[in-house]
Formats: C-alpha cells, structure tokens, sequence
C-alpha cells in the first residue's frame, strides 16, 4: 500500500518537478558518498562511551571510545606488570606533544607540562586541555602517549613494576577528529605538581635514593616546597622511610594518586623524573635550567640540614693526637655476610678506632645520625653502603669488594663516594677469603674467571653465585693496611 502511494505520488508530479527531483537526488546521494570516505577512521568506530570517574561532584564525562578503551585498558589484570616496553610512543606521533615530553633522556621520560593540566589517578590518566607553552590549537591526532614515571627507563623489569599513565593533549576540545569533553575539576592545586612512582626497584636502599630520592630532590629543590608530590604506586612503608625528605622538599601531604578518584587541577606538572645517567649523581643540566648549583655534595648537604645532622666534616687528626676515630662496621644478614665480624672489630679496636657495629636499622633518622657520628665506615658491597650519604665531609669508606663484584663496585660506589667529598678504599678479597671456595674446586672458572661466567653465562647464573650465595671471612692481617690507610687519611689536611 506503501509503494503504491509512493508511486501514485510520484507520478503525480510534472514533468519539469520529475527532472528537478532526479538532480536533488543525485547531489544528495553523492554528498553522502563523498562524506562517508571523507570523514576520519575514529567517526566509524562505535558511538562515544559515557564513563562515570566517581569524582566528588559525580561528574559524567564523556569521552572518545579511544580514551574509553585506554582507560579499560588499566582496569584488566593490571596491564602494566604484563608489558615489558617501559613506554609507549604512537607511530605517527604529534610533533607538537613531543615538545613538551623528553624521550632522549638516557635515564628516564619525562614530561614538563605548563597549561591547564588534570589528572584522574583512578584510570591513570593526564588531560592537557590547554597547553600553554604550545599555544591553543593543539590537536593530538593519534593514540595517547604513554610515561611510567621511573627513572631506570632501560630496565624492563623495573619498568614493569611501574604504573604507567596515558596523556591525552587536546586544547581543542577534540581527539582523533571527535568531540573530547575534558573533565571538570574536583580540586585546583595554586602550586606546581610532580609525579613520580615509588615502585620499580623502590625498597632496595640503593636504588630508593639513585632512582627517586636523588633525582625528586633535583627536580623540586629549585620550588622552594611549594609543589605538591603525587605518589604512584605507593607504599606507606616507603613514604615513612623516607618522611624527613618529603617533608624537607614539600610542605604538603603527600597525594596517593593511584587510588584517588578525584580530578586534580595543575597549572604545571612534571611527570616522571629528569635523573643523571650516572648512579647516586645528580643532573648536571638541571643548574643551567633553573640557575641552581645541584651538586651531589649539595645533596649531601641538603641531607645533613633535612636530618638535622651535628657534623659536616670529619675528624681531622694530628700527629700527637689522642682523639679516637669512630668506625663503623655495617654489618649484613642474608648474603656477603663478614662471618669473622668479631675479629674484624678487634683488631679495629687495637689500631686505635671506637668500633661502632651494627646493621642498617630500618628507622632511617636514627641511622643517619649513627651514621654521621663517625668516621671511617667498613661495608661489604651492596645496598647498606649506600648510608655514605649521611657520612660528614672527608670522612673514609672502606668497600670490601667479594669475589667478581669488582665491576660493579666503581660505579655504584666509588665515583660517588668521591664526588661527595669522601675519601674511598677498596678491599678486593681473595678468593681464599670467600665462601665460594668452599662450594667450587680451586680451579673452577667461579674461583679464577668471574667475568667468564658472566659472559658466557649470563647474569641470571652469575647473580646467585656472587651476590646470593658468598660470604666473605675476611684475612684480618691482611685487611689491617687498610684499617691504617684510612687512619693515615684521616691525618691528612
């Protein structure tokens, strides 16, 4: 019936009305054909998803089904253990995006980002909804870049462990050619904001203060605590290490962004952290940018004021002197154990030093005064030597370096030592002195080739020998030139 009155209808036109219907026909359905291909590859996706973030003003905002599948993304099975690229960076990514991001840095991605910043730390995600330092017609065209805010950006492992956050950059209010509504905030910030992860290798002392403490208090020294930290994967143990820095570089609480649900408004943030691609060091570019000194003796200083620490300078003796040094014997529970610590403290005590031995103690503003107290500090390779931070001025770190560990020994302690104004020794055992000539035969490649095993066996078998499974009885004659070399250091001027 339907067709017949279509037709009834159609041929009740004139002539003229036909040739006239047929032109308005033909442009219309060539208009369609032309937009369909016109229009971008995001405009045939699905409609756009509404997603609740449960702010405090239970804003709905909607979004792109390209940000909506981001944010999905974050919520299954946590996705960022699974993945082994520490960040991910779109194929055809916007020049003008890159600006404010640093992907060269040898050590870690950073982003430095003035505008109108929000941060939804629920989904792990930043708005740049105005970008003040690009001007106002940015449009991200591609997918959102990615951070994990570590600074060990080359180790998939650390990385792993790191939360990682989606920018989607928009002052247009569009994404991928669509409408992007940005999300209304629940709080305004007045001061600048960091965000940084304390995961990755985050609890080993070593790595607490050359992956985070270290490169935080270079990149917020210069804001004189007016900035506000934003915490990813945090733990409350960690944050109560390591209270007296936080509160020495900010004079606000700390923000546990990953399960906050509220939108947070920043004129500036920084995300992720500018870090010096050498260990325990500081950025050297860093004073040019903000014409502050950021030496690692400033940082070093920085710790002595923090800690309210008594001495910036070690003892200085005389020849006549009756003054008795102080020693500290850092002692170890699990591996690189000094079995013979009694002889050790000893034959201390007859050249003439107070002995003070002990193990690091997790209450980290007690240890720091122990350790300031002395100084001479006697550790074995690994994490607790790391305390050498607290040690005042031209004060002796003795490193007893265990059997194949002597590559690892320069790097992670004895250029630092040196560039904050100690002086450094290194005792490298025999192997006679390791318990790994208990374990092996004398001609073994563990016993006389260390690096041979490493080269042609990789870390994974190298780690559990040399640094799971030695112990170290040290030959006390031997050690004792070095017990008076220290002392002979501490007669210098």
């Amino acid at each position: 019936m339907n067709q017949l009155a279509a037709l009834f209808t159609f041929r009740s036109f004139s002539k003229n009305d036909k040739r006239k219907l047929g032109v308005w026909a033909f442009v219309s359905c060539s208009l369609m054909v032309i937009s369909f291909y016109a229009l971008p590859r995001a405009y045939l996706s699905p409609l756009p998803a509404t997603l609740n973030l449960e702010t405090s003003r239970n804003v709905n905002i909607v979004m792109s089904s390209v940000v909506t599948s981001c944010v999905k993304k974050k919520a299954k099975g946590d996705a960022r253990i699974s993945s082994q690229k520490p960040v991910t960076k779109p194929k055809k990514f916007g020049q003008r995006l890159e600006q404010i991001c640093n992907l060269s840095d040898p050590r870690s991605d950073y982003c430095e980002i003035k505008g109108d910043v929000r941060v939804h730390g629920n989904s792990s995600t930043i708005f740049i909804a105005s970008p003040s330092r690009l001007g106002n017609n940015l449009e991200q065209k591609d997918a959102p870049w990615r951070i994990r805010p570590y600074a060990r950006k080359g180790d998939y492992t650390a990385m792993g462990r790191t939360r990682e956050f989606s920018l989607i950059a928009s002052s247009a209010a569009t994404f991928s050619g669509r409408e992007l509504i940005v999300p209304n905030c629940s709080k305004n910030h007045r001061v600048p904001g960091i965000l940084f992860s304390s995961g990755g290798y985050a609890g080993n002392h070593f790595h607490d203060f050359s992956d985070v403490v270290i490169p935080l208090y270079v990149n917020s020294r210069h804001l004189k605590r007016k900035v506000k930290f934003l915490v990813t994967d945090m733990k409350p143990w960690w944050l109560a290490k390591f209270r007296v820095v936080l509160r020495a570089l900010s004079k606000y609480d700390v923000i546990d962004i990953d399960k906050n649900r509220q939108i947070h408004c920043f004129r500036s943030l920084i995300v992720g952290l500018r870090a010096s691609n050498k260990e325990l060091s500081t950025y050297s570019p860093m004073a040019s940018s903000y014409g502050i000194s950021y030496t690692i003796g400033n940082f070093t200083s920085f710790l002595r004021s923090a800690y309210s620490l008594q001495r910036d300078t070690a003892i200085q003796l005389s020849v006549d002197d009756n003054r008795k040094p102080r020693l500290l014997i850092i002692l170890r529970k699990r591996t690189r154990v000094f079995i013979n610590k009694d002889e050790i403290e000893a034959e201390a005590r007859i050249l003439g030093y107070e002995v003070v031995a002990t193990e690091a103690m997790e209450n980290l503003d007690e240890f720091a005064k122990v350790v300031n107290s002395v100084d001479v500090m006697v550790g074995m390779h690994g994490a607790g030597l790391t305390n050498f931070v607290f040690l005042p001025q031209r004060a002796v770190v003795v490193q007893v370096v265990p059997l194949g560990l002597e590559w690892l020994a320069k790097n992670d302690y004895e250029v630092p030592a040196l560039s904050m104004n100690l002086r450094h020794l290194e005792y490298k055992i025999n192997a006679n002195e390791s318990t790994l000539s208990e374990q092996y035969p004398r001609d073994d490649p563990v016993l006389t080739s260390p690096s041979s095993v490493l080269t042609k066996r990789g870390w994974p078998a190298f780690k559990p020998i040399y640094l799971d499974r030695q112990n170290v009885r040290l030959d006390v004659s031997r050690f004792r030139s070095t017990l008076w070399k220290a002392l002979d250091l501490l007669h210098e001027r």
